[in-house]
């Protein structure tokens, strides 16, 4: 009994590769793969015609490829003004985001490294109550979390530098 149902389940999966292959809408081909000309930015109709008496420049293949990177960035945001250490990425910037503003944990950007030290050693000791925050700084050594908290507590002015 176990092996029809196994089977089967391996058929219907088999079969639905097969159906995915043959639209052509993979992740790394098909269509999908054009996106990039789908996100242009939307300007004016402007013509660019070869006729130099009237002004009108022709964009050379280098300026259209960098108008497309230019319109893919804007769709995508920017997803690091500044940068931040690998321990801030593995530890911190799946809940608080890549600067610190909140991505599904609470902003820290714009607070002070005292002041985020001295929360975080409040979730390891458990005067704060957070399951998460607990389980992400009960393996961290003190100088880690010190490190991390003064890391974010830069961030403010790592921004401010990084718009200059």
């Amino acid at each position: 009994m176990k092996n029809s149902i196994v089977g089967g389940i391996t058929v219907i999966v088999v079969g639905l590769m097969a159906y995915t292959l043959s639209q052509g809408r993979a992740f790394q081909g098909g269509e999908s793969n054009k996106i990039i000309e789908n996100i242009a930015p939307q300007t004016n109709s402007v013509s660019f015609n070869s006729d130099a008496s009237q002004g009108v420049k022709q964009p050379t293949q280098e300026e259209s490829e960098a108008q497309k990177l230019k319109a893919l960035k804007e769709k995508a945001g920017n997803v690091a003004t500044f940068k931040v250490s690998d321990n801030f990425k593995r530890k911190c910037a799946s809940c608080h985001g890549i600067d610190g503003k909140g991505a599904v944990g609470l902003p820290l950007f714009g607070q002070s490294g005292d002041v985020l030290y001295a929360k975080v050693l409040e979730y390891k000791n458990g005067t704060r109550t957070n399951p998460i925050m607990k389980g992400a700084v009960l393996n961290l050594s003190e100088s880690d979390l010190k490190e991390l908290a003064y890391e974010i507590g830069e961030f403010k002015a790592r921004e401010l530098a990084a718009s200059k």
